[in-house]
């Protein structure tokens, strides 16, 4: 994907419809070129096209997802990565925050990651960082390890933090999930009873989704953005939660 191409694809996730003259006038270039950047991306699974126009998959594609408030996600992930010490071993699961604390916290040579991840894992072929992918069903669409063996992987290793993505959360619901299998890897590791941290943009939260992550409310930290709305904020402190509010930049 070319840098003319990752514009198109972030304007798209941000508008959620454009035409092809839109972007042909945004980007300074033809519509012919346009027609044929949309057929590059629809043919690679990041968007499609309908009737003269480019709209978002709702995909669990981590890179797709990463795409959507980006610079958001990257402060989020700079300031989390702030909170891992020198000689740490933390879980980070799946997702476009988690992979981007991933990739920043691959600059430290002292660290240790454990993901269910395997995009997580393949970003960080490179890193300095020590990395253990652990094992399970492969879920091709999240890239992620799921069902009763990565259940039974979790139990066998140990880490001091353990950084989550969600779906959704409500006062009423707490936290939820959109996948059951990834949603019981989730709730795997909150029983091992570690310093939880909900990592995650402020789009999630007022949204609800069919499973429980957490119940009884195991986790510690939440770390979000100032979009945060204070009624939501007010109410996860109250229920003993430390909130992270981080001010970022509106992705352009």
């Amino acid at each position: 994907m070319n840098s003319r191409q990752q514009r198109i694809l972030q304007t798209v996730i941000d508008k959620g419809r454009m035409s092809v003259s839109e972007l042909a006038k945004m980007t300074g270039v033809s519509e012919v070129t346009i027609r044929q950047d949309l057929n590059t991306l629809e043919k690679e699974s990041y968007l499609r096209r309908t009737h003269g126009y480019a709209v978002p998959l709702d995909s669990d594609d981590v890179e797709t997802r990463m795409m959507n408030n980006y610079t958001v996600k990257r402060e989020l992930a700079d300031f989390a990565a702030s909170l891992v010490s020198e000689g740490e071993t933390v879980f980070i699961e799946n997702g476009s925050c988690n992979a981007l604390l991933a990739r920043r916290l691959g600059e430290q040579r002292d660290i240790t990651i454990i993901t269910v991840s395997s995009y997580i894992a393949h970003l960080l072929k490179d890193a300095l960082c020590e990395v253990i992918l652990l094992g399970g069903i492969f879920q091709k669409k999240s890239e992620s390890m799921v069902g009763p063996l990565t259940r039974q992987f979790v139990q066998q290793v140990h880490f001091s933090k353990a950084f989550i993505g969600i779906d959704g959360w409500q006062q009423e619901t707490g936290f939820t999930g959109r996948d059951m299998m990834r949603t019981d890897v989730v709730n795997a590791v909150l029983e091992k009873g570690c310093e939880a941290i909900v990592l995650t943009d402020s789009s999630k939260f007022g949204a609800v989704h069919p499973y429980t992550l957490g119940a009884g409310n195991p986790f510690n930290r939440v770390i979000t953005d100032a979009r945060l709305p204070a009624e939501a904020h007010t109410q996860l402190q109250q229920s003993g939660l430390v909130v992270n509010l981080v001010e970022c930049p509106v992705s352009a």
